[in-house]
């Protein structure tokens, strides 16, 4: 007994629609019907049937009219012609060749039917089957490749369409196994950097000695870049969600010169027209850079003799409200068919090896989770410009100076318990928040937690999301029936934000790396808030 497999019957006389949608209901089957071929073509787009039982002698169009149709638009989908008029050898031939994948001349018996329509659903198995299995082995899959090409000289749009849909699903695991070893590669390396962070920051801040100073600044500019790219990691395997801010595009660009200069070489001229005043749009950073550079990046391989990148920044000139940044090139453009697909992904008219597709459909993700748009023109031979339109910001923090925030100290004899199981960013904390007179006290893991709680009450809990065994959610979960009057505050390097955000809620969440000054602000501010 076959369930769940819906066959849609075309057929214009009603006697023998009726036998066969009685035959395939028997065999077990969820059977629609048609009429004619527009009717048939509707329920197709509408239904996505697994088989099309389709009589070649329709009123409006022909069987074969309606098969190529199905076949070029919807290639997973299995045909069985029938037809009591239409069948000589070389009717069963144009079936054939108008792409069904068996033809079967009525009347049949019941179990002829049903027993041809389990052989295409079989035959249909073993591809997706043989697919997935190829998903896991790149080299099989480049070996598939190269025998479909080699087939495509004989096999009608079909072996193309297929080919494709291969090579999106291969790119698709790709890009899971890029977000899973980066998202695992952050966790680490955001711990390091916290404990690498913290230290330097709290070396350049107490030294009395000038030299000193400056090469703990010099390492700690380091440090930050080492974030931000793991940041920037993070974003282009889509494990890290937007944070927006007011950002002064202007100087984000400036701050690229020196990237642009080394990713783009020397035969490419790169010039800024940067609009006075611009207001702050409100943007992530590290993401928004990402995206300038993915689109210089664009522009020099639409040049590879050299040619001239020019990156501008306006306000729309029809609302104010939005912020402009434009990237242009001379290179040799994208027809208006390229133009209409850039924006999906994986669609790359670059030779194979040379690009992912996936440049131009992040930037315009980017764009559209900060409220903003892209848009594109082009043309054969004169270049392409591409504008990425951000909403501007209503705050000017992101254009003024930043002050150094200063560390606050204890208001009193608080005691708090640290649970993170990176012995580094335990020592950092610990040592930080002792030094600003508070009690505390540690923990690697929640057992041991746990035991401390046996003689030590603390005001906050300072807890880890990653850690092996229960994570830091499942771990307040038990601490709370110890302490149900400490506040918690979450700490964390993990990467995936979607899932830190289930396990977590609006609970406060400070991420790794961070400051002296960003500790011990939100320390006091969890504090101060349990005294309300």
């Amino acid at each position: 007994m076959v369930a769940q497999i819906t066959i849609l019957n075309v057929d214009d006389q009603e006697p023998q629609r009726y036998v066969k949608t009685r035959d395939l209901l028997q065999a077990g089957f969820n059977v629609l019907e048609a009429t004619n071929g527009a009717e048939a073509l509707r329920t197709v787009e509408k239904e996505k049937p697994a088989v099309l039982l389709l009589d070649v002698q329709l009123p409006d169009v022909s069987g074969f009219d309606v098969c190529r149709y199905v076949k070029a638009k919807w290639p997973s989908i299995m045909i069985l012609m029938t037809s009591a008029t239409f069948t000589t050898s070389a009717d069963r031939t144009l079936g054939l060749d108008s792409g069904a994948d068996s033809f079967l001349v009525q009347p049949a018996e019941p179990l002829e039917l049903a027993a041809a329509i389990n052989a295409l659903l079989r035959i249909r198995r073993s591809e997706d089957e043989l697919r997935r299995l190829n998903e896991t082995l790149e080299q099989r899959v480049q070996d598939r490749v190269a025998e479909l090409a080699a087939a495509n000289v004989k096999l009608m749009e079909e072996i193309s369409q297929r080919q494709k849909a291969e090579a999106a699903l291969v790119q698709a695991e790709k890009m899971q196994a890029v977000g899973q070893l980066t998202g695992g590669l952050a966790h680490d390396f955001n711990n390091l950097l916290t404990a690498v962070v913290g230290n330097v920051d709290l070396i350049r801040s107490r030294t009395g000695d000038a030299r000193v100073q400056r090469l703990a600044e010099n390492a700690l500019k380091a440090a930050q870049r080492g974030a931000k790219l793991t940041s920037q990691l993070l974003a282009f395997s889509r494990t890290q969600k937007l944070k927006s801010a007011p950002v002064d595009v202007n100087a984000l660009i400036l701050g690229m010169h020196g990237l642009l200069d080394q990713t783009l070489g020397a035969s490419i001229a790169i010039n800024t027209d940067l609009a006075a005043d611009l207001p702050p749009a409100m943007a992530d950073a590290n993401q928004l850079e990402l995206a300038i550079l993915n689109l210089s990046i664009n522009a020099r391989d639409a040049m590879p003799s050299g040619g001239a990148l020019t990156i501008r920044t306006m306000v729309s000139s029809t609302d104010p409200d939005m912020v402009a940044v434009e990237v242009s090139d001379t290179g040799s453009g994208m027809s208006p068919a390229v133009v209409t697909r850039a924006f999906d992904p994986f669609f790359t008219t670059k030779a194979p090896g040379k690009g992912t597709g996936l440049g131009l459909s992040q930037v315009y993700g980017i764009a559209k989770q900060s409220g903003g748009d892209v848009i594109i023109a082009s043309e054969i031979g004169k270049g392409t410009t591409v504008t990425v339109w951000l909403p501007r910001s209503n705050s000017n923090a992101a254009m003024a100076a930043n002050p150094e925030m200063p560390i606050i100290r204890a208001a009193g004899s608080e005691k708090l318990l640290v649970v993170d199981d990176d012995s580094d960013v335990r020592a950092f904390v610990i040592g930080l928040l002792s030094d600003l007179g508070y009690d505390v006290r540690e923990a690697a893991h929640s057992e041991e937690a746990l035991q401390v709680l046996e003689n030590f009450a603390p005001d906050l809990l300072i807890l880890d999301f990653a850690m092996p065994g229960m994570n830091g959610a499942e771990t307040a979960l038990e601490l709370r029936e110890k302490c149900a009057g400490a506040q918690i505050l979450f700490i964390s390097g993990f990467a995936n934000s979607e899932a830190l955000d289930a396990a977590i809620g609006d609970a406060p969440l400070l991420r790794k790396p961070f400051r002296p000054a960003e500790l011990a602000a939100a320390v006091r501010s969890m504090l101060e808030e349990r005294k309300i």
